[in-house]
């Protein structure tokens, strides 16, 4: 299969091959049997300098094989964190709001370090706990902050809710404070990467 060449020079992490073939006029966005690309296997590889130069060839960051992960999801998984990042920016700057939360977050906290702003209050909005009017809450009862700022007993969004006067200030707490982030994908990666020999 003379025409996937390119994608056995990214598969196999040889730049100067792959330079010379890209050169040569070959497609950067040829596609194997499963459907990858030169930049899928060369992300998979965890291989910044050759998704750089495949990048910059005009390797489409968006396209996905049959397992439906671009090269970004790809290099992610696989634990490349420096190529999940160059690529996720490349999306974000693709997409607009690279600011935008990927997924639903909410992180538990108890509520004694709640009860330390100033303006907190605790209300029971939209209860669906059995005799919520019995549960008693302590400083040591966990409540989970929401990525929208609202406080819930349960861990769904939305329900059994403790506390929702979102203010400016309230998010200011929250983030100084309660040091509360909504992680993203990259936060989250487990680094694949060789730590440099000292």
């Amino acid at each position: 299969m003379t025409e996937l060449k390119l994608i056995e020079a990214a598969r196999n992490g040889n730049l100067s091959e792959a330079e010379e073939m890209i050169k040569s006029g070959a497609d950067v966005n040829q596609q194997g049997e499963q459907g990858w690309t030169p930049l899928n296997f060369a992300a998979g590889r965890g291989d910044l300098e050759l998704v750089r130069l495949l990048v910059n060839s005009g390797a489409d960051i968006e396209k996905v094989g049959r397992d439906q992960r671009t090269p970004y999801l790809i290099a992610l998984s696989a634990g490349h964190v420096d190529v999940a990042k160059f690529l996720k920016a490349l999306e974000d700057e693709k997409r607009g709001d690279p600011n935008e939360p990927e997924r639903e977050f909410c992180k538990g906290y108890r509520l004694a370090e709640f009860r330390k702003f100033p303006a907190w209050s605790e209300s029971r909005i939209n209860w669906k706990a059995k005799d919520a009017g019995d549960e008693e809450f302590n400083d040591d009862t966990i409540g989970y902050l929401h990525q929208d700022f609202t406080v819930t007993r349960a861990i769904g969004p939305g329900e059994d809710v403790i506390f929702n006067a979102v203010t400016p200030e309230w998010k200011e707490f929250c983030i100084t404070v309660l040091h509360f982030k909504v992680p993203t994908m990259l936060d989250l990666a487990v680094s694949n990467e060789e730590e440099p020999e000292r």
